[in-house]
């Protein structure tokens, strides 16, 4: 595993930094150990295990960390899945749909915007989905930060080790 959890002082998740980045700051003293994973990283003067979860000694104000709203964060947050047909695509054969569409006064953000196959987006056409007869797999909302983070690194799945740490939507993760 090369990545590592950050925690503030309060325990809450502030980002995912590299296990390189994890070392330098446990071997600078701006961070404690919390979780370790089994591997053992070796250096010329010390050896320690690969640090999993680790929590700063100083307490940082976080900024309102929120998710942009692009193409490829959407594709992320819907699995590369159309919400209509469940059906798993590559990025270059999607498309997003909006479910009460903009000529019905629908906003383009987070709560309104879905991954969508293009056989699905012409049957649904300008109309919402009760009245083209279909239905959401899933209801969009706003994606919480640190899965989508893990999805945009390539962790399918998170690491256990980290769970204890982590609050957001099980039904995201899963």
């Amino acid at each position: 595993m090369k990545w590592t959890l950050l925690l503030n002082s309060t325990f809450e998740p502030l980002k995912v930094v590299h296990w390189k980045k994890a070392i330098l700051l446990v071997l600078l003293g701006k961070v404690e150990v919390v979780e370790e994973y089994d591997r053992l990283i070796r250096g010329v003067r010390f050896s320690m295990k690969l640090p999993a979860v680790i929590r700063l000694r100083h307490f940082i104000q976080r900024r309102n960390i929120l998710v942009k709203f692009s193409r490829q964060n959407l594709f992320i947050r819907d699995r590369r899945t159309c919400q209509y047909c469940g059906e798993p695509f590559e990025p270059n054969e999607l498309t997003y749909d909006h479910v009460i569409p903009r000529s019905k006064g629908g906003p383009t953000d987070w709560t309104n915007v879905v991954t969508c196959c293009t056989k699905c987006n012409l049957k649904k056409g300008g109309r919402t989905p009760e009245e083209a007869g279909m239905s959401l797999i899933r209801k969009p909302k706003v994606p919480i930060w640190i899965p989508l983070l893990n999805r945009s690194l390539g962790i399918e799945e998170t690491p256990s080790l980290w769970k204890n740490y982590l609050y957001f939507d099980h039904e995201f993760n899963s």
